[in-house]
């Protein structure tokens, strides 16, 4: 798929309204038509540390390749060049970036890659209240036939039930009932969740469940509650779930004027640190991003200079970075129950990674019209990581302005 495609007054529309939006900095790379050309022909596969994923008896590299490019070629030159596992979800562009998964895979031997996808239901991406309906889990085997038919693929490797936020939806019996059903038609090999908010909580509930078998959870050096969040993750991977990371970058800047990058190589080094972690899901957007990552195949050791690349040894009160650790303590103060971790979530996509699609899906999970901040006089709330609540909020909001048609890749 070419980036120098597409409908000219399109990009026009784009470069000049987002400019107005939120910045220049709005601007997704799609737009800039850099070359790929040459990225899809094969690359010297090299070696690379693998992981056992649990008790599934799958073992994975331990560099992946998540969501953050429509580049089939891209895609292809990961598979070249010893990516085995790709991670793809319906809810990306509304399919269509499992559509172009499937392009990419098309022709290749079946047992030569690993794929996850997700589906999302209920309220979906919200905090450490999202909770579903029973008719949200009576529609999960409906849901999860478009997604192996935009693969092209007769099963998955890995299904996941996305937004998981607390020990109530993990354990849902209708749910569960659903994936396993799934499972049993042969349609999918290991099942299980996909967490952004109150992760500790989901990640023993996952356990508990005895059904789910893979979880899906961020983890990064920029996450305040990230203590927590590894010993979870390491009572998790003792019970035998498989545990795959994503947002290992952390938003990929300091700031959101994108001046100050963050040493991706250096933040995906200390994630894979935790041997807990099989792998981890970065989304790569370009070939010098691509050869960065597979560098860490074989030895994921974080040097000195990375270490300080990373400020490890600054304090965590400054309120810098995009990320958002979904930690919930926001929710219960915000009297008008504005789903702010949603919103940040939209901020970091749209300011740190330039992808307007996936920070308008975020948006789009917080409902219809402005949030209640745009009356507010005084925000209640106080983020753990100390973002200004409101002013985020109302800037990503605007968003939502947007036709749709306009934030297709």
């Amino acid at each position: 798929m070419s980036r120098h495609g597409g409908n000219p007054g399109r990009r026009t529309f784009l470069k000049r309204g987002m400019a107005g939006l939120a910045g220049a900095a709005f601007l997704p790379s799609l737009l800039k038509g850099e070359a790929r050309e040459g990225a899809a022909q094969a690359g010297t596969a090299r070696k690379s540390i693998e992981r056992p994923l649990g008790k599934t008896g799958l073992k994975l590299p331990i560099v992946s390749i998540g969501a953050a490019s429509y580049e089939a070629s891209l895609y292809a030159a990961a598979l070249d060049r010893g990516v085995v596992h790709v991670d793809t979800s319906q809810y990306y562009y509304n399919g269509r970036h499992e559509e172009m998964v499937g392009r990419t895979i098309k022709g290749r031997k079946r047992d030569s890659f690993v794929i996850a996808t997700s589906v999302l239901l209920g309220n979906g991406l919200s905090g450490a209240s999202s909770t579903f309906k029973k008719e949200d889990a009576s529609r999960l085997p409906e849901q999860f036939e478009l997604s192996l038919k935009r693969l092209g693929l007769d099963y998955v490797d890995i299904f996941y039930v996305a937004g998981i936020a607390n020990r109530a939806t993990t354990l849902d019996e209708p749910l569960l009932d659903g994936l396993l059903k799934i499972k049993k038609a042969g349609k999918v090999r290991f099942v299980g969740v996909a967490t952004h908010g109150n992760q500790p909580e989901v990640l023993r509930a996952a356990v508990e469940s005895k059904v789910h078998e893979v979880v899906l959870a961020a983890l990064n050096f920029r996450m305040r509650n990230g203590g927590e969040v590894k010993a979870a993750i390491a009572e998790a991977a003792r019970a035998g779930l498989g545990i795959i990371n994503m947002k290992p970058i952390s938003g990929a800047f300091w700031d959101r004027e994108r001046k100050q990058p963050i040493n991706g190589k250096a933040a995906l080094k200390w994630v894979l640190q935790d041997e807990n972690v099989t792998t981890s899901v970065p989304g790569i957007t370009s070939l010098e991003q691509l050869e960065a990552d597979l560098s860490i195949m074989a030895d994921p050791v974080l040097t000195a200079e990375e270490k300080a690349d990373l400020r490890l040894t600054e304090s965590e009160s400054a309120a810098d970075g995009l990320f958002c650790a979904g930690c919930g303590a926001c929710l219960e103060q915000c009297p008008a129950g504005v789903d702010i971790p949603a919103f940040m979530r939209s901020y970091m996509y749209a300011y740190g990674y330039r992808d307007l699609g996936k920070a308008r899906g975020a948006l789009d999970q917080t409902g219809p019209g402005l949030p209640a901040c745009s009356d507010c006089g005084s925000c209640r709330v106080r983020c753990a990581a100390g973002f200004d609540v409101k002013e985020r909020v109302l800037d990503i909001a605007r968003l939502k302005a947007v036709p749709e048609e306009f934030l297709r890749p």
